[in-house]
């Protein structure tokens, strides 16, 4: 668990920075360094061995390719957010709102897929522990998310 609270420390500085920085090299740079340190949390967690591990971690080296994609759209579209956020109007609140629930049920969608391969070669037992940290980590990120950021309207005046 002191895994878990660390990676989520990393995690906070690298959404902190990500908003100070949009550089998109710095973003990349940035999910590296959560990913390797998520990867140990996973690997501590899952704990296997031998040819399930190999099988287990092809897997989710893939998966992880494609979340680190979903997660670039969060970032593009946290930035679209802080930008207009002073003249949000119903249209561009709508668009902001139906974008994020795009994001947020393709990233569930990706979760149930791996989550079906990683049973397929790893059992249930390693697939619910797959689903459990993926949902943590999700969670994770969506507080530190809006810790960060102000709701809409917060800043009315």
């Amino acid at each position: 668990m002191k895994k878990v609270l660390k990676l989520t420390g990393i995690l906070l500085f690298a959404v902190t920075a990500t908003f100070a920085q949009t550089n998109k090299e710095e973003i990349e740079f940035y999910q590296s360094i959560f990913g390797m340190e998520k990867k140990a949390v996973v690997d501590a967690f899952v704990g296997l061995e031998g040819d399930a591990a190999d099988q287990f971690w092809g897997i989710y080296d893939a998966y992880e390719t494609e979340r680190k994609a979903n997660g670039q759209k969060r970032i593009e579209l946290l930035n679209k957010y802080t930008q207009s956020y002073l003249d949000l109007d119903d249209a561009t609140t709508d668009a902001l709102a139906a974008e994020s629930m795009k994001i947020n049920a393709q990233q569930l969608k990706l979760i149930k897929k791996y989550y079906k391969q990683v049973k397929r070669v790893s059992g249930s037992k390693t697939a619910a522990q797959f689903y459990q940290l993926e949902n943590y980590f999700r969670s994770a990120i969506q507080i530190a998310l809006m810790e960060q950021i102000p709701f809409i309207g917060e800043f009315d005046w």
